[in-house]
């Protein structure tokens, strides 16, 4: 039977948390916030925008509604959902290497999943702009009671993909993907992108997927499971 320690050993699935990660789309959330607190008044800058990368959609609207923006939190989420999927219509800004280190992994016939905080919509449309489609299945935020940090999402996702979690390989960008990832129990790699995560408890950062081959992704996930149950 084959141990962790053996070169034999891939993982069962990899997890693509989105915003961030496999798409560079916070800015487009981040000017989404700001057109609609001053919609109604209010001042939202960037460096607010910031405090809710990787939050849950529900979470995000309850600051917002703080912060001035005189709507309930299903409207104010429909409202910056529809913002950012016409953005994304015109254009996906993919993080460098993203597709084809998703080319790589499903062409090595590791299944993948994204798992999102944002809507199913959202989620699904930039699913279907991959070519091949090779995500077989999505997780979003409305699909799940509790948002990253917790764990459910991950646990959920691995579970649509019929495999155990802690036998994935899971991509995030922000303290609250990597704390939710890590704690299902999943190999977290880091992808600093917008905000700081140095501090998380990712088992390994990348700075960027650019020239990423699956071959790093197997030595990753070997050289954490060799020390970790």
């Amino acid at each position: 039977m084959a141990s962790f320690n053996t070169p034999t050993i891939t993982p069962a699935a990899v997890l693509w948390d989105m915003d961030g990660t496999l798409i560079d789309s916070e800015p487009y959330w981040v000017a989404s916030e700001i057109e609609l607190v001053e919609q109604f008044g209010g001042t939202w800058t960037h460096q607010d925008g910031l405090t809710l990368v990787g939050k849950g959609l529900p979470e995000s609207a309850l600051v917002l509604r703080d912060a001035g923006v005189d709507l309930d939190i299903d409207s104010i989420i429909a409202t910056l959902t529809d913002r950012v999927v016409a953005m994304l219509s015109e254009s996906v800004p993919w993080r460098p290497g993203a597709v084809s280190l998703i080319h790589a992994i499903a062409a090595a016939g590791i299944p993948q999943g994204l798992v999102t905080m944002s809507l199913n919509r959202m989620a699904s449309l930039v699913a279907s702009l991959i070519p091949h489609r090779p995500l077989s299945a999505i997780l979003s935020g409305d699909q799940v009671e509790r948002s990253k940090p917790h764990p459910d999402s991950y646990l959920e996702g691995a579970r649509r993909l019929g495999v155990d979690v802690r036998e994935c390989v899971a991509f995030e960008d922000s303290p609250s993907g990597v704390a939710s990832a890590h704690s299902a129990g999943a190999v977290t790699i880091g992808l600093p992108n917008l905000v700081d995560i140095s501090s998380t408890p990712a088992d390994e950062f990348w700075e960027s997927l650019a020239e990423k081959s699956f071959p790093d992704v197997v030595a990753t996930y070997r050289r954490v499971k060799g020390g970790r149950p």
